[in-house]
Parts: structure tokens; C-alpha cells; sequence
């Protein structure tokens, strides 16, 4: 049976956690379409709902209404069949595992059997050669992060799911994460579906940057993000790329003002 050729498709999306006065209405009525094999960044304030669809997306979440549809299937049928990878801000590496064993973890779980050399091309992949056999204790915070994400790859996901992976690394190496980020998606070409709170980033690495209001979250804008690829480092300091940031700050800035209900936002 062919798999029907799509990307993500979000319809009147809502997510309500119970609780005193009705509980907390994280996400409301939103709708989205995202295109096989294509980069979103989600960004906006704390609380705006983006690592909830990211959660929803990944069926760790159920919606309380709306569909979601991922290649035209289920998010919780893409996930059993391991078609999913999640990266998120903590690697959560295991701390007796080597490089190599943690990256094995994911099939291990699935009950496969561990193709070494797929894992020993995803260490080479996300630039880890040489440290197969090291613990997380004797790499750097981005380096765990590379390990995070090969795991995420390990079971050739459709779909790549990120919920901050790089926020908790200086500005400096998040760069160089961002760059070598851009060239695994680039060899890969999965779905792609990143949270972050870093402007600079979005634009970097996103097709489209998805631009999500205060609480209860909904998508207010969407800036699409016409820049060649392969981006090197350099493009950060071009004007082009300073005006698209320029852009998306002033209508995150809007949509942080946008009512909610016809009330203004606080």
C-alpha cells in the first residue's frame, strides 16, 4: 500500500488540562499545514502552547478536540512504528551507556535488533567520530546534544520533533549546533518540527517560521523563510538576514498584543 504523500496537518486543535475553574486551556482551535519534508520553527512566549503540539504531535499528548493528521496517519500509529524521533532540551543520556549504546537505545526499546554499522554512520553523521565508545560525563553539552540527536534518527524517523534542544548552550556553540543541525536535515530530509524561544535560530534553520500567541496558544502568523540552502554561519551577518529576524520579531511582538476573545492580551 502506498503511503499517501503529505505533510503535517493540524485541524481546530485544542488541549484543555483539567483543574480548579475549568482547568487550563493551553491550546485553542488551531489549524495548521506543514509540508512533507519541510523545517518549522515554532516560536513564542512561555506558555504559548508550542511544546504542547509538540507533545501532541508525538502522541504523548491527546488533544481534547481537533485532528491531527502526520503523512496521513496518526500521530499515535507514526509513533509505534518508531517513525517518530524527539530531541529535547535535556539528552537524557544514560550515564553508564557509551556513545554508541545510548544511540542504540531507541531500537533496543523497540525490540529490534542494533545495526552497528547504521550507528557507527549516524556517529560519523552528527560529527561524534571518535567518540564511540566515550560516556556522557566525557562530552561537552553540544556533544551530548549530537548524541541526542542520533538516537532520534536511529530508527529513520519520517518525522524529526525538537522542543529546545540547544537552549541550554551559549550562544557561541549554539551556532555551530545550528550549522550542523541544518547538514544532517539536509542529508536526511525528514519532517521537521523545531520549538525554540531564539529568533535567530528560527530563521536560520526553518522553511517557515510559525509565530504562536499567549495563552491559550493559537498561531497568529507565519513567516515563510525564503533563503538558499545549504546557510553557512556567515548569513547571520548579512542584511537579508537581519531584516527576516526584524520581521519576525515585530509580529511575535504583535501577536504577544493580539486579543484573545476580544480582550487584549496583558
Amino acid at each position: 500500500m502506498t503511503r499517501v504523500t503529505e505533510g503535517i496537518r493540524v485541524e481546530g486543535l485544542s488541549k484543555r488540562y483539567p483543574g480548579k475553574g475549568g482547568g487550563v486551556l493551553a491550546l485553542e482551535n488551531t489549524d495548521l499545514d506543514l509540508p512533507e519534508g519541510s523545517f518549522t520553527a515554532l516560536i513564542g512566549a512561555s506558555g504559548c502552547g508550542k511544546s504542547t503540539l509538540l507533545k501532541m504531535l508525538c502522541a504523548l499528548e491527546e488533544p481534547t478536540t481537533g485532528e491531527i493528521s502526520i503523512h496521513g496517519e496518526s500521530p499515535a500509529s507514526l509513533q509505534k512504528g518508531g517513525r517518530i524521533g524527539v530531541a529535547f532540551q535535556d539528552p537524557s543520556l544514560l550515564p553508564w551507556r557509551t556513545v554508541r549504546s545510548n544511540i542504540a537505545l531507541t531500537v533496543q526499546a523497540a525490540g529490534r535488533r542494533v545495526d552497528r554499522d547504521q550507528v557507527n554512520q549516524l556517529i560519523e553523521l552528527v560529527g561524534l567520530g571518535g567518540f564511540a565508545d566515550a560516556r556522557p560525563g566525557q562530552l561537552s553539552g553540544g556533544m551530548r546534544q549530537r548524541v541526542s540527536i542520533a538516537r532520534a534518527l536511529m530508527l529513520q524517523p519520517e518525522v524529526l520533533l525538537l522542543d529546545e534542544p540547544f537552549g541550554a548552550l551559549d550562544e557561541l556553540l549554539r551556532t555551530t549546533m545550528n550549522v550542523e543541525l541544518q547538514r544532517i536535515w539536509l542529508e536526511r530530509r525528514c519532517t521537521t518540527v523545531m520549538v525554540t524561544h531564539s529568533i535567530d535560530e528560527a530563521v536560520f534553520l526553518a522553511d517557515r517560521v510559525v509565530i504562536m500567541g499567549a495563552r491559550p496558544g493559537r498561531v497568529c502568523d507565519i513567516v515563510e523563510i525564503d533563503l538558499p540552502r545549504p546557510r553557512p554561519a556567515e548569513l547571520m551577518r548579512t542584511a537579508e538576514f537581519h531584516e527576516l529576524c526584524d520581521d519576525v520579531s515585530a509580529r511575535l511582538a504583535a501577536a504577544m498584543r493580539a486579543p484573545i476573545n476580544g480582550v487584549p492580551a496583558a
